[in-house]
């Protein structure tokens, strides 16, 4: 799983993949100047997430309460 999600955001140019001619290969991967742009903008999604983890949790819980009762 690993692999694959490494080698999409190698697709995607956000990473750099580098194989080393040794045996076995060794692979390292690294940020590109994309994948470093990109880490600020997660670092404050991430961070307003924390911010609003517990409405967001209240809204799930009122939204599934909703669904479990019955209709009238």
């Amino acid at each position: 799983m690993l692999s694959q999600n490494l080698k999409a955001l190698a697709r995607a140019g956000l990473v750099d993949r580098s194989v080393a001619p040794t045996n076995p290969p060794q692979v390292t991967y690294s940020l590109t100047e994309l994948g470093v742009s990109l880490a600020e903008p997660l670092t404050e999604l991430i961070q307003w997430f924390g911010r609003h983890g517990d409405e967001l949790l209240a809204a799930q819980e009122h939204y599934d309460s909703r669904q479990a009762s019955p209709r009238t």
